[in-house]
């Protein structure tokens, strides 16, 4: 006899009439963009990693002579470039402290969100709970820099991460009723 993973099980049973088929659809496609969704997420929190370690063991001088290595050799063949004078000038009014605030905050964020995104795949439900408030908090922190920066990147990470939120509290309740169904079958 085949042996079917519990959840799958669970969802077979209610898919029983035509709106359990399609709720058994639906549910395997926001499955799916949930997962997606932390694969992105890891994704964009890889860098941040890798762009807070570099402000770690990097000097100021350094960065700024490689910005500015950057700007006059690649992108920045123009010298009126907007985007090579503003790099340029927010790296000259960052202080050593601030670097070192970047370099915290970069690694700190990016990764806690990867040992988050990793429990979260594994399906580990304490891990849910948890994301949910961490997740929550860099919201509230992103909102706050809004207040003061008015960058429309923020919003749009803040927005996703909102919908990450969403399909996070959605696969929670999904996989505690299915723990609770296996236990009643148990």
């Amino acid at each position: 006899m085949t042996k079917v993973e519990p959840r799958l099980m669970v969802r077979l049973i209610e898919a029983n009439s035509v709106t359990g088929i399609m709720g058994f659809l639906t549910q395997n496609k926001l499955h799916l963009f949930f997962a997606l969704s932390l694969w992105f997420k890891a994704i964009l929190a890889i860098p941040e990693v890798v762009a807070g370690i570099a402000a770690f063991v990097v000097s100021h001088r350094t960065l700024l002579t490689c910005l500015l290595w950057i700007t006059t050799n690649g992108f920045g063949e123009d010298p009126r470039d907007f985007l090579a004078a503003l790099f340029l000038r927010a790296l000259q009014h960052v202080s050593v402290g601030e670097q070192r605030f970047v370099a915290v905050y970069l690694l700190g964020h990016g990764a806690i969100k990867l040992w988050l995104i990793a429990g979260l795949l594994r399906e580990k439900l304490w891990y849910f709970p948890v994301s949910l408030s961490v997740f929550s908090l860099l919201i509230a922190y992103q909102l706050y820099r809004y207040t003061s920066t008015h960058t429309i990147w923020l919003l749009l990470i803040t927005g996703l991460d909102l919908v990450v939120i969403a399909l996070t509290w959605h696969e929670y309740r999904e996989l505690r009723a299915n723990k609770e169904a296996r236990a009643m079958c148990s």
